[in-house]
């Protein structure tokens, strides 16, 4: 059973209310979707009443939060005027500790809950999920192929305009696909239908965020072509082919002027050149390396980013999927230097 925001927000203040057995506790919905400045919007303002404590929230509302989600959240908590709540589904022990670290308040439709207010402390964890609140898969926007698209839109939202075909050969996708993403994007309402004036991709701030929250767990695994070992540093003097490779996640971020020291090397490659580009740069398997090499799934003639680089977008959703907080810190900095310019409302 897939939640909707509303499902979610009733199902974790329930659970809120049963943690606080005898206490009065009241909640006034001031505003949803609230914007903040060109690009930040947040789902609803919230004013939470526990007793006599008053508090107001900034809340984002996500079914089975992810570390992009929390890592997003870590981006934007000094952002907002007031403290973030977390409102999900579900939120595991591990999410929960990290959650708890960064101090980012939540509660959930279990009853798990972090609130950490003056007279207000509350840390509960370990409540498992139900059967009944699993998730079922995404719309076709948001699996693995349409995953792809949305990148290329983002990257160009021209290109909607463009015939079918021009659209899969620079997402990577099969032609057949892109109809049926283009109909779920406009169910979800990121294609607003033109009639003959075509499509037009709106709420770009929203889908870019639903793809960095996404991307990690639905495509970057599938992209990954496996994680290898080489000699100390030895990507420092190593200036890739940028027509077949690009250096993406912390080498990107170093190389787009962030003060950053990558601890993963991150490099997506065509795929076909995988054994020509480890026997020359003497790189071995390794599980637990600090290479990973992923495959180009764009067509890098048509979306490209700066040379020899992935797309600031990619590297954007690499840093952000860490939940790293000195990731985050150049993530931002790519946002505001790179990526903001893409997801502007015309």
């Amino acid at each position: 059973m897939l939640f909707e925001q509303n499902d979610v927000f009733n199902a974790a203040l329930k659970a809120l209310r049963d943690n606080f057995a005898g206490t009065p506790i009241h909640l006034d919905v001031l505003g949803t979707e609230q914007k903040f400045g060109p690009d930040m919007i947040v789902d609803k303002l919230i004013k939470l009443n526990i007793g006599e404590k008053q508090i107001k929230y900034y809340a984002e509302i996500k079914n089975n939060p992810t570390r992009a989600n929390i890592g997003l959240l870590i981006q934007r908590k000094n952002l907002l005027p007031g403290p973030q709540l977390l409102v999900a589904n579900y939120v595991n022990e591990v999410m929960a500790e990290y959650l708890k670290e960064n101090r980012i308040e939540f509660i959930d439709a279990m009853g798990n809950a972090y609130i950490n207010q003056p007279q207000i402390y509350v840390y509960i964890k370990g409540n498992k999920l139900k059967d009944k609140f699993q998730n079922t898969p995404p719309g076709q926007a948001f699996r693995p192929t349409g995953l792809k698209v949305v990148f290329t839109y983002l990257c160009d939202p021209l290109i909607i305009d463009k015939n079918y075909r021009t659209i899969a050969q620079t997402a990577g996708v099969a032609l057949g696909n892109i109809g049926w993403i283009m109909i779920d994007l406009k169910r979800q309402g990121f294609l607003l239908d033109k009639g003959k004036q075509g499509c037009k991709l709106i709420q770009k701030q929203r889908l870019l965020y639903r793809f960095i929250e996404e991307y990690p767990k639905r495509l970057r695994q599938q992209l990954l072509l496996g994680t290898f070992r080489g000699d100390l540093d030895w990507w420092e003097k190593k200036a890739l082919d940028f027509e077949y490779a690009y250096w993406g996640g912390e080498v990107a971020a170093a190389e787009m002027g962030n003060y950053l020291k990558p601890q993963t090397i991150t490099v997506y490659l065509k795929q076909e050149l995988l054994n020509e580009f480890l026997l020359k740069n003497r790189l071995k398997r390794d599980t637990n390396g600090d290479v990973e090499i992923l495959k180009v799934f764009w067509d890098p003639t048509q979306l490209t980013g700066h040379k020899g680089l992935a797309h600031p977008i990619l590297t954007y959703a690499d840093l952000i999927a860490t939940a790293n907080q000195r990731n985050i810190e150049a993530a931002k900095a790519i946002y505001e230097q790179d990526v903001v310019r893409f997801i502007r409302e015309d």
